[in-house]
């Protein structure tokens, strides 16, 4: 199985799409399964089930983080970080027209409720949430590659 269809299945086992995401990717970067789905588990939902920025671009960005960053405070390191950010974030953006949960979910209707959706049939019917997550390891998969591999743990 690859990162895709791993990250897939995480989420339909009923992992959020933070967790799914950093879930195919966080040992690789240094960090203990349990630990990335503790880290990744509030911001499914985009963040809290708020429809803020995505989970799963959210969970590319933790990965990004372990992946590229030092423990530094320094501009530098900063820069650096928010420019892969950046760069992510427009090619998640170009691939699916939006980094924003409410709107990839356009046509969901949303709720105040932190009690998160019931896992059904019905429920994966209207969600494009595990191609969203995949198209997220891809586009990080595909990042790693230009840079050569993962880059340190």
């Amino acid at each position: 199985m690859n990162r895709k269809e791993k990250a897939a299945e995480l989420f339909k086992k009923g992992y959020n799409c933070s967790q799914s995401v950093l879930g195919v990717f966080c040992e690789e970067l240094g960090l203990d399964f349990d630990t990335a789905m503790k880290i990744s588990s509030s911001f499914g939902g985009g963040m809290g089930r708020m429809r803020e920025v995505c989970g799963a671009v959210s969970g590319m960005f933790m990965a990004a983080g372990l992946a590229f960053s030092d423990t530094s405070a320094s501009a530098e390191n900063k820069k650096r970080q928010y420019g892969i950010v950046q760069e992510l974030a427009k090619r998640f953006k170009e691939k699916n027209g939006s980094i924003i949960c409410r709107e990839l979910l356009a046509g969901i209707e949303k709720s105040d409720s932190p009690t998160p959706s019931e896992r059904t049939s019905e429920y994966y019917k209207k969600r494009p949430c595990p191609e969203l997550v995949a198209d997220a390891v891809d586009i990080f998969e595909e990042y790693l590659k230009e840079k050569q591999s993962l880059p340190k743990k």
